[in-house]
């Protein structure tokens, strides 16, 4: 699909790649959300850009209506996107803990009901997978993530709670996340982590995880769980859960 240019609002312009969730499409999102990143400080005409929003199948650029031409901006993100493949750089890889104590994971019998899968086979279907993050929405920090094995595609819960625990980790559909936040939710919850996936100290970047990243699961027991979650609140790095660094 040529990519397509959507206005939104006076002060923000979508480019769209493609009408489905696909590795490829947001790759070519990505490889504009990296253009456009690199040029926004020499090229005139993205100077007014103020923010870069990836989605799954678009990017989002907002930008400063009193000093910049909405029009020929425009025209440039359309041409960088003719011109952009796909993102250079890779996102950063995690591997984060995540303990499946039947208390953190109260839709894990659910799943295996529904997936004809026992407790171990849905757990190490999980860990052995590779999580892209594709966008982060819904509430702040929160991940959408795909790479869910086809075996534990399922669908939402009938009813959505009232409320969802901070940091369950839980599945919907073919989609992975955490909940940053105490909120409702209507997602299947397998596990919990100790990691705070959203903190507002952190100013340079308050969200863990950003579009492109990749993420990975390693279980965790309970003791491990609250030791982790005590040193995390104590000021352990997020570094400490980083795989490899963006190259």
């Amino acid at each position: 699909m040529k990519p397509r240019l959507l206005a939104l609002g006076d002060s923000a312009w979508t480019v769209e790649f493609g009408s489905a969730i696909d590795p490829a499409v947001n790759a070519r999102v990505m490889g504009l959300h990296e253009r456009v990143a690199q040029l926004r400080n020499s090229d005139p005409l993205l100077a007014s850009v103020t923010d870069l929003v990836p989605t799954f199948r678009s990017l989002t650029v907002h930008f400063d209506p009193w000093t910049g031409d909405a029009g020929a901006l425009g025209q440039r993100l359309l041409d960088c996107a003719r011109q952009s493949t796909t993102a250079s750089s890779q996102g950063r890889q995690w591997l984060l803990p995540v303990c499946f104590d039947e208390d953190f994971a109260p839709d894990l019998a659910r799943v295996c009901e529904l997936r004809q899968l026992t407790r171990a086979e849905v757990i190490d279907l999980l860990l052995g997978a590779s999580f892209r993050v594709y966008m982060l929405g819904f509430q702040p920090g929160f991940p959408y993530m795909g790479g869910l094995p086809p075996a534990l595609v399922t669908p939402r819960l009938p009813s959505p709670r009232q409320k969802v625990p901070a940091k369950s980790v839980a599945i919907a559909l073919d989609m992975c996340s955490v909940y940053p936040w105490e909120s409702p939710g209507g997602w299947n919850l397998l596990g919990r982590t100790p990691v705070v996936l959203f903190d507002p100290a952190q100013t340079d970047q308050p969200a863990m995880l950003a579009a492109g990243d990749e993420v990975r699961w390693t279980a965790v027991d309970r003791s491990t769980h609250d030791r982790l979650a005590d040193e995390i609140a104590r000021g352990l790095p997020r570094s400490t859960f980083l795989q490899e660094s963006a190259t």
